[in-house]
């Protein structure tokens, strides 16, 4: 029976479309009336851990200025105890504009939730539909699975993600040179390091790859297998011009509160909010195990030792493609940068629960046992649900036993199988649907090399 792709990308849309409803109205029982003189919940610091609703979209109501519709960045700074002042948030700047724009006809927290979902929501449908004509059926991964609802509107992630997809998208289809497509998705990629920093990551594969010539059994003869040096010029360069023209303004504008989102990150302490395993392995081995507060010492070593490890890791995946194309021909580009992605979660100084949409298209992308896949899914909801019910513990409001016992299993489940994703990914090959196939010919068995691009 041969399935046309439009089948399992309506079924991706809808599913993803009802699955982003649940993910509002489960952040919307934190908000609502009544609310206090500056817009916030009453309710909302009283439930947002013991029912699992917290939102990082309503929490930033108060505190950057978006209540009072401040414009990102321009007129902000930070304070010497680190508080960020005016207009300045802790993200990216195109972050930042999203974060205004979803606040301009907002009065109430819920207002502000309610407004940023319809601005998100249209980017997480496009991720299923982008998936759904690439991979088909396993686009499911994406849009019926559990972080779909916990996180789509935790934070503004899902635009990033189908940015990331879409320079993936590119880089796939064979409509262009592979130069131009190279170049077209650093361009994207830096639009995504300008929301969230990890589609930066991506790019150096992405040079790799157009350095390599592409595929081994590319379309283009002409650029098979030579190296192509000017290209990956023309990648780096269009990722760092993006990169500085979006910025560009508002360094020029704001120097002040656009350095201050910096500022705030690099000084960002490991501490129980990070649910890395810097705080819940590092923090306990250093004698700091009593009480959640984090040490100097402490932060020393986590400042140090995490961007070591995370390049250490970076390097890695990248000489392990190295060999891949030394044997195959071709430089796995998207298995290492899924593997990039890896060290990246796996190392950093904060693992925020959101961050497992970043994963969950490269599950979907990439061919990897199913099993592996749903046994993420479950660590990852274990941690997703267990923190915040840790948090409420800590307050005194409930016995800690049961929500440690599920962050435990989060932090050290997830942190095991990153190890192992790692390895997968980078010997992985990708789930492709090529223009002008069907999706039964696609999940015939392998016979060929072309039939794992």
């Amino acid at each position: 029976m041969r399935t046309s792709r439009s089948l399992p990308t309506l079924v991706a849309v809808v599913t993803c479309a009802l699955m982003l409803l649940l993910g509002y109205l489960n952040k919307a029982r934190c908000a609502g009336p009544p609310f206090d003189l500056f817009g916030r919940s009453m309710q909302f610091d009283e439930v947002k851990d013991a029912t699992v609703c917290y939102s990082d979209i309503q929490q930033l109501w108060l505190g950057r200025g978006i209540n009072l519709h401040q414009f990102p960045f321009v007129d902000g700074g930070i304070t010497a105890a680190g508080n960020l002042t005016g207009g300045t948030v802790e993200y990216p700047v195109l972050g930042g504009v999203l974060m205004w724009v979803g606040a301009l006809f907002a009065k109430t927290d819920a207002d502000f939730l309610l407004h940023s979902a319809l601005l998100l929501a249209p980017f997480g449908l496009l991720t299923a539909w982008i998936l759904g004509r690439i991979a088909g059926w396993h686009v499911l991964w994406w849009s019926a699975t559990p972080p779909l609802v916990l996180y789509a509107f935790l934070n503004w992630d899902l635009p990033v993600v189908a940015v990331t997809v879409l320079a993936i998208a590119v880089v796939g289809t064979r409509r262009w040179s592979l130069r131009t497509r190279g170049v077209i998705a650093a361009a994207l990629l830096a639009v995504g390091f300008c929301l969230k920093l990890y589609p930066g990551l991506f790019v150096l594969p992405l040079l790799a790859y157009v350095f390599t010539g592409g595929d081994a059994d590319s379309d283009d003869p002409a650029s098979t297998g030579r190296r192509d040096l000017g290209g990956a010029l023309a990648v780096a360069a269009t990722a760092v011009a993006t990169v500085v023209a979006v910025n560009l303004p508002f360094a020029i504008l704001g120097f002040e509160g656009w350095r201050a989102s910096f500022t705030f990150q690099q000084n960002r302490e490991a501490d129980a909010t990070s649910n890395s395993i810097w705080y819940w392995g590092l923090r306990p081995l250093m004698g700091n195990y009593q009480g959640h507060h984090v040490t100097s010492e402490y932060n020393d070593v986590v400042a140090l030792a995490s961007p070591m490890l995370m390049l250490a890791a970076f390097a890695l995946a990248m000489w392990l493609g190295w060999r891949r194309y030394l044997r195959d021909g071709t430089y796995p580009w998207l298995p290492v940068a899924a593997a990039v992605l890896c060290g990246f979660l796996l190392l950093h100084k904060v693992h925020s629960p959101q961050y497992t949409l970043w994963l969950l298209p490269l599950f979907v992308l990439l061919r990897i046992p199913w099993q592996l896949i749903a046994t993420y899914l479950l660590v990852d909801l274990s941690m997703g649900i267990g923190i915040f019910l840790w948090f409420d513990a800590t307050s005194g409001n409930i016995d800690p036993a049961l929500p440690l016992t599920l962050v435990h299993i989060g932090v050290w489940g997830r942190a095991l199988l990153l190890v192992v994703l790692f390895v997968v990914f980078v010997n992985s090959s990708e789930r492709r649907t090529p223009e002008g196939r069907t999706q039964d010919d696609h999940d015939r068995p392998l016979t060929s090399t072309a039939d794992v691009r």
